[in-house]
């Protein structure tokens, strides 16, 4: 897609005849005007100077946007000559609102002095000089007044005039012709009264000067200026995020050249170079820590206050805090690839596109100022048929004229695009189209990969069963060892076991890995050691029946059994499994809640995906399907409504792009994932409820909106006919006008407000945490967090033992089977339990309850 920036749009109309004026070129396959941010972006291959002059011909002005003109190294230097500001980044500065304040603070001046001439001294009694006293004096000074507040706003006269030539009238029109004809009216009625004034006739001067609306004209001008600085304002608010995103990037970076450290422009590092970081600053490149370690804040990036620590071979991103310790990096990603330039491109570009919901708003709008031109024309007849004098007639047309508002229907739907996807890059989710945004939110059914998206992806030990004489230390230190020097997702799983016990493994001598899922290697002693399946170790040491029955049960319960031997005797069997990731049953649930089906597809075995998908707690499994093969599967889910599927991105590819909402989970620096429409920067799929939760939030917002777009034109413009017996005057219908687009920003400004994730983020004591959950400093034994709203109490427990889901089952269900006690969600990885207490329940309780089941409480 390729971006412009239009400039002269003032409504909705313009914007579509801007979008239809350049549809008509040839090559252009798409084309999408955003008014809120006065961007275009259009697909095709036709050439820009095309583009440029379709738009010029439209009467609108049009140049490739900054991200266009600029890869972001020259961005860094245009930058540096213009303030160390950011092109892009100008691009999006309110320009409009200071012109506007000028504009308004000048106008009221004047219309303070009209006002006060035409009705002051008769309405308060206020003293005037006596030459006021003569009608057409007054009714001069009125007519000057009134031109200068005109000419103070002659851009409404230029731009309407333009757009009536060009065939396409817009707001600017209707403004321009409802000042301009009370305007006319009342210069006319004050030639007739000057005729009238020669001739003596001060019976029909009296008469001619109550007709005058100049003081209509003036105000009609100032209140629709008020008007629009309220809709800049507004709308500059809502590209906030984005802007602050810009923000994140410091302008300079400390580089090591020639062993020197020397500061330098950030368009300036390359690919390659090692930078420094000191705490407070922010990273300028993406990279990777070389030397130090520290503490860092990603949340501009994922929306995670918890600070992330880093060593050597970890990741940095541009825009992220180093909080503490000197790190000292090389840049991996610098200039437009950077995260946190993928990440603006993406929310602007989705600001650029349009929701389907905008097509209605589109439609309407491209008809709506011809229609209101037929209307007020149509008023003015009707009235005068009517038998109504004409100064009535005329007041009743202009007042329709300026209280029609195209602005707030072309300002409904993206307002709240933006002000959704800003608070989604806030979260680290991710809409690359305003399509994708709405679609999400109407999904019905959604597919979710097994590896990865419900389970962690890695394998983990979940089961020790040490042989009879064999101590449990033993048999994991012993198994390490072999496994040290396996490259295999096991035996990492089962080193990272014993260091996580405390055991750190010397490396077996003459490690051999085997044909047949086997390990054979040495000890220290010379003694030989053997690993593997199961059928592996039967075969060349002979297992006994109950270990074989036993590991039977394991593999049906989805686990994967390791038998480990020394010197021919059986040592006995570790079982790893890839665990369901902590928050996955409970994104499922909630995902239930939003009344979607969700489904589990996998390559695995069906008993394996059976066991995950219980756990999970999904609605159906999927098993035994090929990478290829899921494509096909969602097409036949599409069937039962709209799909989105959750992914990794990668194998996922296919079914991601074949879904009517692609999500791809855990996508961290690669946020440009081709395949997917959303992604989640963060690991984790309760992100992928918090992205249809925003959907569904902003599409309610658009529905408001246009609701109240519609609505106001439906009640207002019958009011300004005078079919309900209110002759409502021109300046009436002025403010009324002004006051529409700016409810609309602000209805989708409530957008900030929504609380994606579902439930409370608490801070207390020192730590933070989500749900309520509270994470416990290292030397404490418990902490209480008092939720106010509810008055419940929620304790955290470090729990020792917990080896899987199942441990997690067992406390679980002991600890809310105690009268008092809400809900208990224990986690084995952290080894912690949190329990939701409804009432007094003591804490010796709570710990005798889990450590009946073979738990210690810390």
């Amino acid at each position: 897609m390729t971006k412009y920036t239009i400039t002269g749009m003032s409504c909705a109309a313009c914007s579509a005849r801007v979008e239809k004026a350049v549809s008509k070129v040839e090559g252009v396959s798409s084309c999408s005007v955003s008014l809120l941010t006065n961007t275009m972006g259009v697909e095709g291959d036709a050439s820009p100077e095309q583009i440029i002059s379709a738009v010029e011909n439209a009467g609108y002005g049009a140049a490739l946007s900054a991200e266009e003109n600029y890869a972001v190294r020259e961005s860094g230097r245009a930058s540096e000559k213009n303030g160390g500001v950011d092109p892009r980044e100008e691009a999006l500065k309110d320009r409009e609102s200071p012109k506007l304040i000028r504009r308004l603070i000048a106008s009221a001046v004047v219309l303070l002095i009209l006002m006060y001439c035409s009705m002051g001294h008769m309405m308060w009694n206020w003293p005037l000089p006596a030459a006021f006293d003569d009608p057409v004096f007054s009714g001069v000074v009125q007519m000057m007044l009134a031109a200068v507040v005109m000419v103070i706003n002659q851009k409404f006269f230029i731009s309407g005039a333009k757009a009536l030539f060009h065939g396409g009238p817009n707001m600017d029109t209707l403004v321009a012709l409802g000042s301009g004809t009370a305007f006319v009216y009342s210069a006319v009625q004050l030639l007739l009264m000057i005729s009238q004034s020669a001739k003596g006739n001060a019976e029909a001067v009296m008469a001619y000067h109550m007709n005058l609306y100049f003081e209509s004209a003036a105000m009609i001008l100032t209140l629709i200026t008020v008007g629009k600085l309220l809709e800049a304002k507004s709308k500059g608010r809502t590209t906030d995020a984005l802007k602050g995103l810009f923000k994140l990037t410091p302008k300079t970076a400390a580089v090591i050249r020639d062993g020197e450290e020397r500061e330098v422009p950030v368009a300036d590092v390359k690919e390659g170079d090692i930078f420094v970081v000191r705490p407070g600053e922010n990273f300028p490149v993406d990279g990777v820590v070389t030397e130090g370690s520290g503490a860092v804040n990603e949340s501009a990036l994922t929306g995670e206050s918890v600070p992330v620590d880093k060593q050597p071979g970890d990741g940095v991103y541009t825009g992220t805090v180093n909080q503490s310790g000197f790190l000292r990096c090389r840049a991996t990603r610098v200039g437009q690839d950077t995260t946190l330039n993928q990440i603006i491109k993406l929310v602007s570009d989705a600001a650029a596109t349009k929701a389907p919901l905008a097509r209605i708003a589109d439609k309407v709008s491209g008809i709506f100022v011809p229609a209101v031109l037929v209307i007020a024309l149509l008023t003015l007849a009707g009235w005068m048929i009517a038998g109504k004098q004409f100064s009535f007639a005329i007041g009743r047309a202009i007042t329709v004229l300026v209280i029609s508002c195209p602005c707030a229907l072309g300002l409904a739907t993206p307002v709240a695009i933006m002000a959704g996807s800003g608070v989604g890059a806030k979260n680290g989710i991710l809409y690359k189209t305003a399509a994708s945004l709405e679609i999400l939110g109407r999904v019905k059914v959604a597919a979710l990969d097994k590896t990865g998206t419900v389970t962690s992806g890695e394998p983990s030990v979940t089961r020790v069963y040490p042989a009879e004489g064999v101590d449990r230390s033993q048999l994991v230190e012993l198994a390490a060892s072999m496994e040290a020097g396996s490259e295999h997702p096991l035996g990492k799983a089962v080193v990272s076991y014993a260091r996580s016990l405390g055991i750190v493994p010397a490396p077996a001598r003459d490690f051999e890995a085997l044909p047949g899922n086997g390990l054979k290697a040495y000890a220290e002693d010379g003694e030989l050691l053997l690993g593997g399946s199961v059928s592996y170790i039967d075969s060349v040491a002979g297992i006994s029946e109950d270990l074989k029955k036993l590991a039977d049960e394991e593999a049906m319960a989805g686990r994967t059994p390791l038998v480990f031997a020394k010197n021919g005797r059986i040592l006995g069997m570790i079982c790893t499994e890839d665990t369901v990731r902590a928050d996955s049953a409970e994104a499922v649930s909630d995902l239930r809640a939003m009344n979607i089906s969700v489904i589990m597809l996998t390559g695995d075995n069906a008993r394996t995906a059976a066991a995950v998908g219980k756990a999970a707690g999904v609605d159906e499994v999927i098993a035994e399907v090929r990478p290829d093969g899921k494509a096909k599967v969602i097409d036949e889910l599409k069937k039962r409504g709209k799909t989105a599927m959750v992914g990794d991105g990668i194998n996922d590819a296919p079914a991601l792009v074949s879904a009517d909402a692609g999500l791809a989970i855990g996508a961290g620096a690669d946020v440009a994932i081709d395949a997917a429409d959303i992604v989640l920067v963060k690991n984790r799929l309760s992100d992928a409820v918090a992205a249809v939760r925003l959907s569904r939030a902003v599409i309610r917002n658009i529905y408001e909106n246009l609701f109240w777009a519609f609505i106001y034109n439906i009640i207002c413009i019958p009011l300004a006919i005078g079919l309900f017996g209110l002759a409502m005057k021109p300046m009436y219908g002025a403010l009324a006008m002004s006051l529409s687009s700016f409810c609309v920003c602000m209805n989708a400004l409530r957008l900030n407000l929504v609380n994606i994730h579902g439930k409370k983020r608490v801070k207390a004591h020192g730590f933070s945490s989500e749900n309520n959950v509270g994470t416990l400093k290292s030397e404490e034994e418990e902490k209480i967090v008092m939720n106010k709203e509810e008055n419940k109490k929620t304790v955290t427990l470090n729990v020792e033992g917990m080896m899987c889901m199942h441990c997690e089952a067992r406390v679980k269900k002991a600890l809310e089977a105690i009268d008092g006690v809400e809900s208990a969600a224990p986690d084995h990885e952290k080894n912690i339990c949190t329990v939701t207490l409804s009432g007094d329940v003591s804490e010796e309780t709570l710990k005798k309850a889990v450590e009946e089941q073979g738990y210690k409480v810390i």
